[in-house]
């Protein structure tokens, strides 16, 4: 018997917003003192902790400057904004499944970008 799940929505989230839905979702177990919080649940929000260097508004608005270059689509625009990648190589890594390459022109722009946000 196999079991297979729809997927119903889909949602790209940065780190610093993930960060206030899990501040939240931490509260509310804090607040049912029954209720005890999942190991992973728990790295999650150590996670986040650690790596939301941003507040929501700035990360959202690192995603749209992002989302204005031409070959930066939502996706990759979500996935730079939580990466922060500082250097071409790394940026190279975030594009490697690309069915295209960017210039050098096009990554330093990208870069400049991460810059004003890092």
């Amino acid at each position: 018997m196999t079991i297979f799940k729809e997927k119903v929505d889909e949602e790209y989230l940065t780190v610093a917003e993930t960060k206030e839905v899990l501040e939240d979702l931490e509260m509310e177990r804090a607040a049912d003192e029954e209720r005890e919080m999942r190991y992973e649940l728990k790295r999650a929000i150590e996670h986040v902790n650690r790596f939301a260097l941003l507040d929501p508004e700035e990360s959202l608005e690192f995603v749209e400057q992002l989302q204005e270059l031409e070959k930066v689509d939502e996706a990759t625009a979500y996935k730079i904004a939580n990466l922060r990648p500082l250097d071409r190589d790394e940026l190279r890594a975030v594009f490697a499944q690309e069915r295209y390459t960017l210039t050098g022109e096009e990554l330093d722009d990208i870069l400049d970008i991460v810059k004003q946000y890092a």
